[in-house]
């Protein structure tokens, strides 16, 4: 196999340019044999194979420098750099993250995980090459999905000032996660149609250079007939208008063409945008028919491509997807916003249902809250729904946009608390800290899959800014008894006893009914609530729990710092109730990747782990507490 002979950076020279297509196959069927297993970002990485290798046949690493917008693309890009072996672990405790890390390797040169990053993060590495007087090439790669971010376009604008070189490869395949919108699609894809303008170009230089007598002012003639013509041709040539020059079209799929380009740009004193075109999950037939399933695929079946563990039980997107049908069914008011997501925020079958109330505005969280703020100001009753941590980049919209207005914006977020194999930048542990400190803005999170119902309907019907965060993963079942209407900022009591009082919030209460279960093995007397509401917090179910417990243990999914612990603990030092309180929750630190009951374990929040804190800090005198 030519794969086993890539242990480092920059083997692939070594490679015949003959066996390049062999190499090729042999990395997708790699691929996808690995992925089957572990799962991962399949359809992203079989349409950057040859981009990749092109990129490694162009440059020298770890001198020169990618910046992978997203990272999800970067398996082949890692396998290049000699991590082939790490794929047996892909994803799990400890073992090969799917997203570039600079403490994996030198040759990942910035951590990334959410869009639109790359081109700003490439720019500040220029800035510091040429003020260090270093030669290397930098070189941002970008999805078109990723190019609907409004950051993107803040870089280019910014990129578009320099004298110095800058490559930045634009991966069109027409797909982020799901196909793409607006008008920037629209634009790239006339594009792509348009490559006899790039033919003329070449034609026209080349014979100018065999001009005799072809001087100065002949050249300015060129340019603006140049600038007429692709006014004609390109409609609005959008990157070379900023200043930013433009190459491609580029079959994406063709190496020797690609490292080419690659060697030309380098050569551009400036920013030079090259546009490649692929097709994502290239090489796996049920990747290209089904794109957008094949983005974070779960283990399949190769032969089939079907889910190798098919889901037998409703998840907490599904049922938040029923929901909202139901209720747009019964409010014509209801609308629903997301950013580029329809399928993993379960908005699809409103879409199809309800077309003309749904809004995919692109990768753009801030746009898409904003844009939210003016539907309910003008009378709608907006969802966004969103994932927990991409609902972070619009913090300043949340409060300065909706909050600020108490416009009655429902935050809809999902993927809330540890998501497991996509790691640090996606665990969704931080909403309760960045939300609960906004004036005006309610929070609260379900403890099954009933109470979400429940919550949304409560949540149409309040006219002020709030959020319900549940979890990823199966919808739990559990305590279906327990179905107290929902009331802002009221706990419902599930169990009522004596000596410790669990006060869990969402997808904890599930894991506070098994600590309760151990405890009372022990002889414990414990009192369970369903907190509900992190804001406000039900003081009245705190100060009733100190009355008749001498231990008030709160629960929950997310950092410590700013949570729903630190809520409690701050009442009752004002109250002065005089009794002893634990805080469970995430430290205050970044969870990397792995399985979800396994990092639940490593950071100390699963029931086990709750059952030895408190019985240390109770100890043999209960008395003492």
């Amino acid at each position: 196999m030519l794969l086993e002979s890539i242990k480092k950076a920059n083997d692939i020279k070594t490679i015949n340019k003959e066996d390049y297509d062999r190499l090729a196959q042999e990395i997708r069927d790699f691929l996808i044999c690995k992925i089957s297993v572990t799962g991962g970002h399949l359809g992203s990485n079989l349409g950057a194979v040859e981009l990749t290798m092109a990129l490694h046949l162009a440059l020298t690493l770890p001198e020169d420098k990618i910046i992978w917008d997203v990272g999800h693309q970067s398996y082949t890009h890692k396998i290049l750099t000699g991590r082939l072996d790490g794929f047996e672990h892909l994803r799990q405790f400890h073992g090969l993250s799917g997203f570039p890390k600079r403490k994996e390797s030198d040759c990942d040169v910035f951590d990334t995980g959410h869009s639109s990053t790359s081109i700003s993060a490439g720019l500040g590495l220029v800035k510091a090459r040429d003020l260090k007087g270093e030669k290397n090439t930098i070189v941002s790669v970008i999805g078109d999905g990723s190019m609907t971010g409004g950051m993107a376009y803040e870089a280019l604008n910014n990129a578009a000032r320099l004298e110095t070189n800058f490559i930045i490869i634009l991966n069109d395949n027409n797909m982020s996660i799901s196909e793409n919108v607006g008008g920037l699609s629209k634009y790239l894809n006339k594009i792509r149609t348009a490559s006899g303008y790039l033919d003329l170009k070449e034609g026209i230089y080349n014979a100018l250079k065999n001009t005799k007598g072809g001087g100065s002012g002949t050249i300015r003639s060129i340019r603006r007939a140049k600038n007429i013509f692709k006014q004609l041709v390109i409609p609005g040539m959008f990157f070379e208008e900023m200043g930013i020059t433009y190459l491609g079209p580029v079959d994406g799929h063709n190496i020797n063409g690609m490292v080419r380009v690659i060697n030309e740009a380098k050569r551009v004193k400036g920013a030079v945008l090259i546009h490649v075109l692929t097709q994502k999950g290239r090489g796996y037939l049920p990747a290209e028919r089904h794109p957008a399933r094949f983005h974070g695929a779960e283990p399949f079946d190769i032969e089939t491509g079907l889910p190798a563990h098919p889901r037998t039980e409703a998840n907490y997107t599904d049922i938040f997807s029923t929901v909202m049908c139901k209720l747009g069914g019964r409010d014509e008011n209801i609308v629903a916003v997301t950013a580029a997501m329809p399928d993993g925020t379960g908005l699809k079958r409103f879409r199809n249902m309800y077309p003309e109330r749904f809004f995919d505005v692109g990768i753009a969280e801030e746009h898409a809250v904003t844009f939210a703020a003016g539907l309910a100001a003008g009378g709608l009753k907006p969802v966004v729904a969103v994932y927990s941590s991409f609902l972070q980049r619009a913090y300043d919209q949340i409060l300065h946009d909706v909050c600020l207005q108490k416009l009655p914006v429902v935050f809809a977020i999902d993927r809330a608390g540890i998501v497991g194999s996509d790691g640090e930048t996606h665990q969704g542990i931080f909403d309760f800290t960045y939300l609960s400190g906004i004036p005006n803005m309610n929070i609260c999170a379900p403890k099954n899959k009933w109470e979400l119902s429940d919550m949304l309907k409560f949540a149409f019907n309040l006219s002020e800014p709030i959020a319900i965060r549940y979890p990823r993963g199966t919808a739990y079942a559990g305590l279906k008894d327990f179905r107290a209407p929902v009331e802002l900022g009221r706990a419902e009591w599930i169990y009522r006893e004596w000596e410790i009082a669990l006060f869990a919030v969402g997808s904890m209460v599930k894991c506070a009914e098994r600590v309760r279960e151990l405890l009372k093995e022990m002889g414990y007397g414990v009192s369970l609530v369903n907190a509900r509401f992190v804001k406000p917090i039900d003081e009245e179910s705190v100060t009733e729990a100190c009355i008749n417990h001498d231990l008030i243990v709160t629960m929950e999914e997310n950092v410590m710092s700013g949570g729903y612990g630190e809520k409690v603990l701050d009442f009752m030092n004002r109250s002065g109730c005089g009794k002893r309180c634990l805080n469970i929750a995430i430290p205050d630190a970044y969870v990397e990747h792995g399985n979800v009951e396994v990092l639940k374990k490593e950071v100390g929040i699963d029931a086990e782990g709750i059952v030895d804190r408190i019985v240390k800090l109770v100890g043999d005198n209960r008395d003492s507490i």
